[in-house]
């Protein structure tokens, strides 16, 4: 514990020890339904800091696993410092060349805000509020992944500080496997404390959500079919079945459509064919209120998640997705993939082949209910034609790497891990060395 104590005398940021007010609510991670546990929690005042901490564990023998807030956690943390990035707060917008740097502690809604009076787009998720970086190790999808791939490949420099607590910045040609294994394979191999993003003219940009009663997700799923098979990479379609507390169950389609409005609309004209929705948001918008679509929690919460890769959305799988009711389910999604991500891609994942991706969630508000939760999540990927493989970033606290690469991947980043962190500096939400 003394070499825990030292910590405030070799960082200059906070640093929160068990038993000090605060300490619970430092580690708490994003998901409320993850214990983690962690010997002492340290918010890096900026990148030097994080440098002088590595050090600091390196020479203590001790491990450091890093979260700007804590997205992605899996509970596997003892025995570590949790590091926090919030305060790495840089944000550098180049319209001129479009690249943004982006600190390891700024969420992607923050970017869409300062690029979107550019004309410019970075590569946003459903939610506003998770950290560009943190997405970026994990490969990524975005809205904009049909038509710009993994968030990941569009990721030009890292700036990273090693596990000897040395600051580098890196790119795919300076260290191309250390490069190459961040670029989706996950935090295990150094600290990114900031990242160099590729950014994308935007002309026009179409989105929203549709809403209607459950009783029509026949038609609606009818609708979606016909749509996705004839869309362009511009068009991003995800279909929801939904069912919130005290609520009648729903189904909707979000979408967003780089490009002209009248296109948007006539590409999605089977869902004007459909019954009166009860909600229609779709509208021209601006890339920085893409996270209004659907909507997303923005506080930190407890829920149970599952995701698979779907293969086909013949008619089969479509009666087996409507088959019962999903209760007691919040939410099935579907996404509709393909278009860049399927084509050849230089991160761990490589192209993404499947069509479609399969995400579940559920809340544990006690025991049974989690139990309840995860027995229809396994039932109903059980049911799919599912490929057996999951996006990283997808993963849930009971997965491993393995679900997310083929093994000549896994040992790959194995072995990039032996050879820059030999002394296991770094324990990332999901460990490549397992």
């Amino acid at each position: 514990m003394n070499t825990l104590h030292h910590l405030r005398s070799a960082v200059r940021g906070q640093v929160w020890l068990p038993d000090e007010p605060g300490f619970d609510v430092a580690r708490r991670p994003w998901n409320l339904a993850v214990e983690q546990p962690v010997d002492a929690v340290v918010e890096a005042a900026d990148a030097a800091d994080v440098a002088a901490l590595v050090r600091h564990a390196r020479a203590a023998g001790l491990s450091i696993a890093t979260q700007p807030n804590g997205h992605g956690a899996t509970g596997r943390t003892s025995g570590t410092i949790l590091l926090r990035t919030r305060r790495l707060d840089t944000l550098q917008v180049d319209p001129a060349t479009r690249l943004a740097r982006v600190g390891a502690g700024v969420s992607s809604g923050r970017v869409q805000v300062a690029v979107a009076p550019h004309g410019l787009t970075g590569m946003p998720g459903s939610s506003p509020v998770v950290s560009v970086a943190g997405v970026a190790l994990g490969g990524g999808l975005s809205w904009f992944s049909r038509t710009h791939g993994w968030v990941a490949d569009n990721v030009t420099a890292f700036d990273i500080v090693d596990a000897d607590g040395h600051e580098r910045r890196i790119t795919a040609a300076t260290a191309p496997d250390l490069f190459w294994a961040l670029c989706g394979g996950g935090g295990s191999f150094a600290i990114v404390t900031a990242l160099e993003l590729a950014l994308h003219p935007v002309s026009d940009l179409y989105g929203g959500r549709v809403l209607w009663p459950a009783d029509q997700a026949p038609a609606v799923l009818d609708a979606y079919r016909g749509i996705v098979a004839a869309a362009p990479d511009t068009l991003t379609v995800w279909l929801d079945l939904l069912h919130f507390p005290g609520a009648a169950p729903m189904v909707a389609i979000d979408v967003t459509h780089l490009g002209d409005p009248t296109e948007a609309r006539d590409l999605l004209s089977p869902l004007d064919r459909l019954a009166s929705p009860l909600s229609d948001s779709r509208r021209p918008m601006s890339v920085a209120d893409l996270g209004s679509i659907t909507a997303e929690p923005t506080d930190p919460s407890a829920g149970l998640s599952r995701a698979e890769l779907v293969t086909t959305l013949d008619d089969l799988t479509a009666e087996t997705l409507l088959s019962e009711p999903i209760e007691p389910l919040l939410s099935v999604q579907l996404r509709h993939l393909g278009g860049a991500l399927a084509r050849p891609s230089d991160t761990p994942h490589g192209p993404l082949t499947e069509p479609f991706a399969l995400y579940m969630f559920g809340i544990p508000t006690d025991p049974a209910r989690a139990e309840a939760v995860t027995a229809r999540q396994r039932g109903l990927a059980d049911a799919l034609p599912t490929s057996g493989r999951k996006p990283f970033t997808f993963l849930n606290p009971s997965e491993t790497v393995t679900d997310a690469f083929t093994p000549e991947v896994v040992q790959r980043l194995r072995d990039i891990k032996r050879r820059h962190d030999p002394h296991h500096v770094f324990r990332a939400n999901f460990a490549v060395e397992g």
